[in-house]
């Protein structure tokens, strides 16, 4: 049995390596790498309760699959082009409860309403962004969440000036 779960821990595509944030349990879900595209925006749906459902994150211009539980009602965050996510604030009981995400633009959006236990999560270097997320769920929703931090995947567009003229 030891032997099947390592097995299955190293076949994973996910580094759990992770701060996950939440009571935790049940089956967990990652979403893929992607190589070429920054994350451009965040749908969670919410449902009676304040309980998360689901989230999904956007690529570029792709949604990635919808993960943990349908229903609820449905709200969406897109960046701006060249922005990106660096800080998450939220809550928690047995199910996430609460979001809002902070973008190096000054921007931030909200999720949910809090309740609960809080946490924060940012990057430990300063220029790295949120690049993806994992976490765990049940039948009636989002019962831990963590979020994946690298280096930006599209170069910046703005070119630094010549300190020397």
């Amino acid at each position: 049995m030891l032997l099947w779960l390592t097995l299955a821990l190293l076949g994973s595509t996910t580094c759990w390596a992770g701060q996950m944030y939440g009571s935790g349990g049940g089956e967990y879900f990652s979403t893929s790498p992607d190589y070429d595209n920054d994350v451009t925006g965040i749908r969670v749906s919410v449902g009676v309760f304040g309980l998360f459902k689901s989230i999904q994150v956007r690529f570029g211009s792709s949604w990635s699959e919808r993960h943990c539980a349908s229903g609820g009602t449905t709200q969406e965050f897109i960046l701006r082009p060249g922005e990106h996510i660096i800080a998450v604030y939220g809550s928690h009981k047995s199910y996430l409860r609460y979001l809002v995400l902070y973008t190096d633009q000054g921007r931030w959006a909200s999720f949910g309403q809090e309740n609960g236990n809080t946490f924060s999560a940012y990057p430990t270097q300063g220029w790295k962004v949120l690049t993806g997320i994992f976490g765990q769920c049940r039948l009636l929703g989002m019962t831990g969440i963590g979020f994946q931090w690298d280096d930006p995947r599209v170069e910046l567009t703005t070119v630094p000036t010549n300190a020397t003229g």
